[in-house]
């Protein structure tokens, strides 16, 4: 095991030194650029997670897997309260030799490795579809906007008040 005590953005994996069928694992710090979704900023804590990235060397290539869990900072998708998720992220890539652009990894070009696109990338894959403050959050009232996870959503009711274009149907007498 190889451990790199100060960030790592870009691996040349030539300088492993790697036969066929060997491989390594390396430690390493790996910067993650902010996030943002739907116009809310979304930073992983420090700038930075420790990851663990284990090489092999094929016949011909390398395969390669890259895990980490990324601490993140921001709103709440439902009642913007703040949210702190951490996401675990398990990335795969191989680079083999051929036409075929499945055995190419856009993240290794020249045997360097680029381990900062590699781990943005594969964290916005493995976010949830929904970043909130908890599982069981219940948003914000459609109609007042006051956080139901503030109050007892049995005793938030509003008046029910039907579509303003029908109010005119109200006031015809049939019969």
């Amino acid at each position: 095991m190889i451990r790199m005590p100060q960030r790592a953005d870009l691996i040349d994996l030539e300088t492993l030194h790697l036969r066929p069928g060997e491989g390594r694992t390396i430690d390493a710090r790996v910067r993650v650029d902010p996030l943002e979704l739907a116009g809310q900023p979304y930073p992983v804590d420090s700038g930075a997670v420790d990851a663990r990235l284990d090489i092999s060397r094929t016949i011909s290539g390398y395969a390669m897997r890259l895990r980490f869990d990324a601490p993140m900072t921001g709103a709440c998708m439902r009642c913007m309260a703040d949210a702190r998720p951490v996401v675990g992220v398990d990335a795969r890539e191989v680079d083999q030799p051929g036409d075929a652009e499945e055995l190419h990894s856009p993240y290794l070009e020249d045997a360097l490795l680029d381990l900062v696109a590699w781990a943005r990338d594969a964290l916005v894959l493995a976010l949830p579809a929904q970043i909130v403050c908890r599982e069981d959050c219940l948003g914000l009232c459609p109609v007042c906007g006051e956080n139901l996870n503030e109050s007892d959503p049995q005793a938030h009711r509003h008046e029910a008040v039907g579509d303003p274009r029908w109010s005119k149907l109200r006031d015809l007498e049939l019969g």
